[in-house]
């Protein structure tokens, strides 16, 4: 039981090293599969392999063609890869439009949510009384992306009830 759990939080906290990786998890998570996303990028099945598993010394997707797939999968696996070579978490942006307290409410859950991971994972590494190498991967990669949540968390708040000019305050 213990290990089916860690294994599922592996998933959830994982951060992608490579961009082979990147590209293998968009595809596995996209609607319809490989076959849907050669479609939706333009390429025919075979040639669309050969640049997402570069195969045959064929150049990978472009950027452009990952981030084109990542938005039909809801994902930001290539924006993390890319924001962790550089140290760093990707942050994403609120639409101030789209913010209402309802989508506040769910922010806040999804980040005490992703707190509440990297604390199991805390727990579970110290019930041996140790933290391995990999367990301290596992936790930094579940705290980078729950510092992730809650920063974007504080910024749709902010933009949410920030004082606009001509409102009384």
């Amino acid at each position: 039981m213990a290990n089916s759990l860690r294994e599922q939080q592996k998933m959830k906290t994982r951060l992608l090293k490579t961009r082979r990786e990147v590209v293998s998890a968009i595809i596995c998570t996209y609607p319809g599969g490989r076959e849907c996303a050669a479609a939706r990028i333009g390429l025919p099945l075979k040639k669309f392999d050969n640049h997402a598993y570069e195969n045959n010394n064929c150049r990978p997707l472009t950027d452009v063609q990952i981030y084109q797939l990542e938005q039909e999968t809801g994902t930001q696996h290539f924006a993390n890869y890319v924001a962790s070579m550089y140290g760093g978490m990707f942050v994403p942006v609120a639409d101030p439009g789209s913010l209402d307290n309802v989508e506040m409410y769910t922010r806040a859950m999804q980040s005490s949510a992703k707190q509440g991971t990297v604390d199991q994972i805390i727990a579970q590494a110290l019930e041996d009384g140790v933290i391995t190498e990999d367990e301290a991967e596992l936790i930094l990669n579940a705290h980078t992306l729950h510092m992730a949540a809650r920063t974007a968390e504080v910024y749709a708040a902010i933009d949410l009830y920030r004082a606009k000019s001509g409102k009384a305050q």
